[in-house]
């Protein structure tokens, strides 16, 4: 059975190894990801990974294909992903001292081309942050390109008091889910 990963994230590359699976293809799909005014965090997750998943339409038949959305949110604002250091040191200081949740929707289409969704929530406590402490975070350079402006497998992870639900999920994919979906389609043998 071909597999196909619709994500160029190298974490979640990573935590599909740990599953012992490797896609036969990587294919990221070339999308809009502007988000849209007064769109909720949820709404905005969810548009982005099924329109990953449409980029495959009438495309790699008997194929499954796995494609996701992670995003980091206070309330009902993104807090996205950056390459700016000045956006970034903005986004820490709104984690600091905060609770926040990180939501993944995953989209799983089978080899009959039925899609399932799954959406998958983590609350995570950050401790207060001081001047010092960014400083230092911006430094590692971990907080590019990513959902929330930190890696919780990196540096930051000294940052949080504590997290209610899937560490993976933060990372950047649900492992418990993603092994089931996998699973009711024969990727995964239990």
């Amino acid at each position: 059975m071909k597999f196909i990963l619709g994500s160029s994230s190298p974490r979640r590359l990573e935590l599909l190894s740990i599953l012992g699976i490797k896609p036969d293809e990587i294919i990221a799909p070339n999308i809009d990801e502007t988000i849209n005014k007064k769109e909720l965090p949820l709404d905005y997750c969810k548009r982005i990974a099924t329109q990953k998943m449409k980029h495959f339409d009438g495309k790699h038949e008997n194929t499954v294909i796995l494609t996701a959305d992670t995003i980091a949110y206070s309330g009902r604002r993104i807090i996205d992903k950056t390459n700016d250091e000045v956006i970034a040191r903005k986004n820490l200081n709104k984690l600091s001292g905060r609770r926040h949740r990180v939501s993944t929707i995953l989209c799983l289409r089978d080899t009959k081309n039925k899609v399932i969704s799954r959406s998958v929530t983590t609350t995570v406590n950050f401790k207060l942050l001081n001047k010092k402490d960014i400083d230092n975070y911006i430094k590692t350079n971990e907080w590019k390109n990513v959902a929330g402006s930190y890696k919780i497998q990196g540096f930051a992870e000294v940052f949080i008091k504590s997290i209610n639900g899937s560490y993976s999920n933060v990372v950047g994919l649900p492992l418990f889910q993603t092994n089931n979906l996998l699973g009711s389609v024969g990727l995964i043998k239990s």
